[in-house]
């Protein structure tokens, strides 16, 4: 397993959309090991593939308190999304130190193939159905600022490219 470099925003390669995983092979299972090492390591609860620039459709996550149930997502499409709505703070591994309020279904449901390659169906609400969303969002090329004021988008980027800049 290795640790994985995580893309930075405002990154473009982040705006990339990702494409299907063609077959669950064992390119695929090393690569879900080394991202629930990266996102562990990271102190996050989900990482999408597109996070570590590699733009295929995989997702891992993982909301326990005792970091011990991963949750594997390739090829995943969201099914059904509730009427009802909550705003909270959001973060991304992608955009550290910033946490900024975004407005999500409560409930979802997907589905999706496992790590071994067969299909489920998931059906989530609260913080675990918020991470799916956000996860997704990042297959699609979107990051979650992009949900906030142009006028906040232009302080986050602002603030990151200037700590990037500091960290050169």
């Amino acid at each position: 397993m290795a640790l994985l470099p995580i893309l930075r925003y405002p990154d473009p390669r982040l705006n990339k959309v990702a494409q299907p995983v063609q077959a669950v092979d064992a390119r695929i299972k090393a690569l879900i090991a080394d991202m629930l090492e990266t996102m562990y390591e990271a102190s996050g609860i989900g990482l999408a593939a597109t996070q570590i620039d590699v733009h295929e459709r995989l997702v891992v996550i993982d909301t326990s308190e005792e970091r011990n149930a991963p949750l594997v997502l390739i090829n995943p499409e969201i099914t059904w999304l509730s009427e009802e709505r909550v705003k909270g703070d959001e973060g991304c591994l992608s955009v550290p130190g910033i946490y900024d309020g975004v407005e999500r279904a409560t409930a979802v449901k997907v589905t999706a193939l496992d790590g071994e390659g067969q299909s489920r169906t998931l059906e989530a609400e609260g913080l675990l159905a918020i991470c799916i969303q956000h996860e997704l969002d990042h297959l699609k090329g979107k990051v979650f600022v992009e949900y906030l004021s142009p006028l906040k988008q232009g302080r986050i980027k602002t603030k990151m490219v200037k700590s990037l800049r500091d960290e050169r």
